[in-house]
């Protein structure tokens, strides 16, 4: 306990002195590493080389790719102009669209930060056009990106199941009614905001069923994408590799079709999808070799004998767990906390009495929390960045309300956990 305790203080001493976080998780692996009986540079290498040749991680960035390839052919845009006129009488009107249409795109791109930032760069010019409250304005689009890593497909939830060996269909089909849970509870949040304040919602735009009806067809993509890519899987005909690469296919001839597809988007897509991809596998690595160290000296073994030792319940284990994560989680990005902690953790859950496929969908619930928190909530960074003047606070001010409906759906799946396992 004592090494994982000065691990702890000293990876927090060298994020807050700048150090990128694959750095500070390299770092601590070599350092674990140097103190195990096993000679380390073998040990390590062979670790890195098993994990960057996982078969399942290669959807990661076909699924990246297929987000990039849907933003920057311009059908994301179409989907929130589609979204608009059918929650135009609702209270919240386009900060409802916000997170109805982050919940479709979601179904598409698989990270919250994508999510974030294409809705934000949609909607964030309708603020002061339309009269809304700035504040909760931008917390609608932060809190509806974090829906990006709840509704399948979602890269944490590859990375979940690739550490767990945990079905990663199972994963999928579990994340679809907690995440349409929680659009709802977004949606009612930004409904009760505005009904206390009605000077915080914006004007009504003048629509009719005819303009409605002319925009469902906008929404088809979206939605022929997520059969492609999630029917797929879970009908037994792909895998998620394979679906991804279908994905990928089908938004090609998609954008294709739509006449909105050439060499320079193709290129840019493919860029920005590898710069991505380098990030996340770098991270992906080094938490395995960190985590590879951990168990040479015994780490899990003796945090798993502490807390047998303290005889916790079931429900007193899992919120401790909870408030680990969220404390982590204001620290730490959604990934890197997922490969560092999981591989830890999971054990000690499953040895509970935990479901795997219930405590997945669990931590990326909190890990959601964490994107929308202070000081590194990243999503807030992005809406913040799309946004491109004033105050950081604001978003972080804005999105607070939205932080008690995640946690309400928190303990509605600790309480009813048939919310998570409905299909089975």
């Amino acid at each position: 306990m004592m090494i994982g305790l000065a691990f702890a203080i000293g990876a927090f001493i060298l994020f807050f002195a700048g150090l990128p976080i694959f750095s500070v998780i390299g770092l601590g692996a070599l350092a674990v590493g140097l103190i195990s009986p096993v000679p380390i540079v073998d040990a390590l290498g062979m670790t890195a080389w098993g994990h960057s040749q996982n078969y399942v991680l290669i959807s990661i960035p076909l699924f990246i790719l297929l987000g990039e390839i849907f933003v920057r052919s311009g059908i994301a845009g179409e989907m929130y102009d589609a979204v608009a006129p059918w929650l135009n009488r609702v209270p919240g009107r386009l900060m409802q669209t916000n997170v109805v249409t982050s919940t479709i795109f979601a179904a598409t791109s698989g990270s919250s930060l994508a999510t974030s930032a294409t809705i934000g760069a949609i909607a964030i010019p309708q603020i002061k056009r339309h009269g809304y409250n700035e504040r909760i304005f931008l917390g609608s689009i932060a809190a509806g990106g974090t829906l990006g890593i709840l509704i399948p497909p979602s890269i944490n939830m590859i990375v979940y199941g690739s550490i767990t060996n945990t079905s990663i269909p199972e994963l999928y089909m579990a994340g679809i009614v907690p995440g349409l849970i929680l659009m709802a509870l977004f949606m009612l949040v930004t409904c009760v905001l505005c009904m206390l304040r009605p000077d915080w919602d914006g004007k009504v735009i003048e629509t009719d069923w005819q303009m409605r009806l002319r925009t469902l067809p906008r929404l088809l993509p979206p939605l022929a994408l997520f059969i492609v890519v999630v029917g797929s899987i879970y009908a037994g005909i792909a895998t998620p590799t394979e679906a991804a690469a279908l994905g990928v296919l089908a938004t090609l001839v998609l954008a294709l079709f739509k006449r909105r597809m050439s060499l320079s988007i193709l290129h840019s897509a493919l860029f920005a999808t590898a710069k991505t991809n380098a990030i996340l596998i770098i991270i992906i690595v080094f938490a395995a070799l960190l985590n590879f160290a951990l168990g040479l000296i015994g780490f899990s073994r003796v945090l798993d004998g502490f807390i047998t030792n303290l005889d916790l319940g079931k429900y007193e284990l899992i919120l401790i767990v909870v408030l680990i994560y969220l404390v982590l989680g204001c620290f730490l990005e959604g990934l890197s906390l997922t490969v560092l902690t999981v591989p830890v953790l999971a054990p000690i859950m499953a040895k509970a009495g935990f479901d795997p496929v219930w405590f997945g969908i669990m931590v990326i619930l909190v890990t959601e929390a964490g994107l929308i928190t202070p000081p590194v909530g990243m999503n807030c960074y992005v809406v913040q960045a799309a946004r491109g003047r004033g105050s950081l606070v604001d978003v972080f001010v804005g999105v607070s309300p939205y932080l008690i409906a995640l946690f309400v759906l928190v303990g509605i799946i600790i309480a009813w956990p048939g919310v998570v396992l409905w299909y089975r």
